[in-house]
């Protein structure tokens, strides 16, 4: 997953990547929130929890970039040159990234 590695990497006005240090810091708030909700009971080590929850964050992440790609490749296989971040490119974009999360079922 070398696409989400390092610093934050900006792709365009709606999407931004986010660091290995940030989704480990996102899984151990999800595992402590857990862990202050009285009706939750963890059958594992918190630890474990945190890991499990790293390991979602990082599926969604890397099904995120897909959907970027795909819409990205759309818009570049217009029969002519839309300049990203122009509003445009950017009314494309939302639109093939929304049609992209609809063919999920999200």
């Amino acid at each position: 997953m070398s696409v989400m590695r390092g610093a934050p990497d900006v792709r365009s006005s709606n999407t931004m990547r986010i660091s290995d240090d940030k989704v480990n810091k996102l899984a151990h708030v999800v595992a402590d929130t857990l862990a202050e909700i009285d009706e939750v009971e963890f059958l594992e080590e918190r630890n474990m929890i945190r890991q499990e929850a790293r390991k979602a964050l990082q599926k969604l992440l890397l099904e995120e970039v897909k959907l970027d790609q795909a819409a990205r490749r759309k818009i570049a296989s217009q029969q002519r040159i839309i300049p990203e971040g122009s509003q445009e490119w950017d009314i494309l974009y939302r639109k093939y990234y929304n049609d992209e999360v609809k063919k999920l079922g999200l």
